[in-house]
């Protein structure tokens, strides 16, 4: 108790919780839109239930593995060897996750610009994979961007109280975003094919950062705000646009 009541009175433990807290929001954007374009693939009914069952498996899984922090330190510790570079199982997860990325955004873009008939054609078995593999797929990028954010979590602090809050608060602002930000990508659906080059770029961030390059986190979200900065000005348009054929009709 004297320990939480002396970490409560430190302003520099305040100034990490913050600081903590943002970088977990930020990192659980990923994971976020990730979430909402899977769960638009399920009839109505299902999708907002499916969000809350993936966002909460995430705050499990990360919860989970703050209380491993010691197995989680030995994950970047090199495990094998591939063409005279070491890979930490850290790594091994990075690469994979970024590989499962790049292959389900590039199939959902294909889906998503496919001409109409093939669409339909392909409609009901797009469906019924998602219905049924939506949860695992889910629980799989879950898995990579948990061990991520907890990596990123224990080199910002070394306080677990801080730590837990930090990941609580953020899963929490993903569970509240969730359904707004999949209506949204629902309503608008130029959004998908921007949300899904999103998820592209940072299924190749992961695959580089597993092979020991690192990008700064910065140069990607800032891009990533610039282009939606760029489509929110698209979107503004083609509504002025509309607006101003109606009223030309009348």
């Amino acid at each position: 108790m004297d320990y939480l009541l002396a970490l409560a009175s430190d302003p520099a433990a305040w100034a990490a919780l913050l600081t903590l807290v943002v970088m977990e929001v930020v990192l659980g954007i990923d994971n976020l839109i990730f979430i909402s374009i899977l769960s638009n693939k399920l009839p109505p009914a299902q999708r907002a239930r499916t969000q809350r069952m993936g966002i909460m498996l995430a705050l499990v899984l990360r919860l989970g593995l703050l209380g491993t922090v010691a197995w989680i330190a030995q994950l970047t510790q090199p495990a094998v060897t591939l063409l005279g570079h070491a890979f930490s199982w850290r790594d091994l997860i990075l690469v994979g996750g970024g590989l499962f990325l790049v292959w389900k955004a590039t199939t959902e873009m294909h889906h998503h610009v496919a001409p109409v008939k093939q669409a339909r054609g392909a409609a009901s078995q797009t469906v019924q994979l998602t219905v049924g593999a939506a949860i695992g797929q889910i629980l799989l990028l879950d898995i990579v961007f948990s061990v991520d954010s907890i990596i990123t979590a224990v080199g910002m602090t070394e306080h677990m109280p801080i730590m837990f809050v930090a990941v609580i608060a953020a899963v929490m602002a993903m569970l509240f975003a969730a359904q707004p930000l999949s209506r949204f990508i629902d309503r608008n659906p130029t959004i998908v094919t921007l949300a899904l080059s999103f998820l592209l770029v940072i299924g190749m961030t992961l695959i580089a950062e597993g092979f020991g390059s690192h990008i700064p986190k910065a140069y990607i979200y800032a891009a990533m705000a610039f282009s939606a900065f760029v489509e929110g000005m698209n979107m503004l348009a083609r509504r002025a646009t509309s607006r101003r054929t109606e009223a030309a009709g009348e």
